[in-house]
């Protein structure tokens, strides 16, 4: 095991999230959209934040292979939440941005990140997900 982390929440969506030795503490709303007050964070948010730091790793970590300047890179992660007849799910848009960046060789780098990712590769097959470049 490389690492491990650990979060503790109460009060579930409108609680309070914690992580382990007081790190980090947030307060948690349900959305508006989802008739909540939205005063404070939730998973999704935070699943993006994971999710585009996570991403964004994966770019560094392969751009020199595609002859691009991966520390100039941007990732946007958009994660949506949805219900069906049965439950709930999770969507998600990654957009990559580089300036100046040949498309195609972007293309290819965000296709390779997206293929080691954590994050991309615990969702594959359970979140649908799209890949775009900017």
């Amino acid at each position: 095991m490389a690492y491990t982390t650990e979060a503790t929440t109460v009060g579930g969506r409108d609680g309070r999230a914690i992580l382990e030795h007081g790190k980090l503490s947030l307060a948690m709303a349900l959305p508006k959209d989802m008739g909540g007050s939205g005063e404070g964070h939730n998973p999704e948010q935070l699943f993006a934040l994971g999710w585009s730091s996570c991403f964004g790793q994966a770019i560094l970590a392969l751009a020199k292979k595609h002859d691009l300047d991966g520390q100039r890179a941007k990732v946007t992660v958009a994660v949506s939440i949805d219900k069906d007849d049965v439950s709930f799910m999770l969507s998600a848009k990654i957009t990559v941005a580089l300036a100046g960046a040949d498309p195609e060789k972007l293309r290819a780098l965000a296709d390779d990140a997206h293929r080691i990712c954590p994050y991309s590769r615990a969702t594959h097959g359970n979140v649908a997900v799209t890949v775009d470049i900017a």
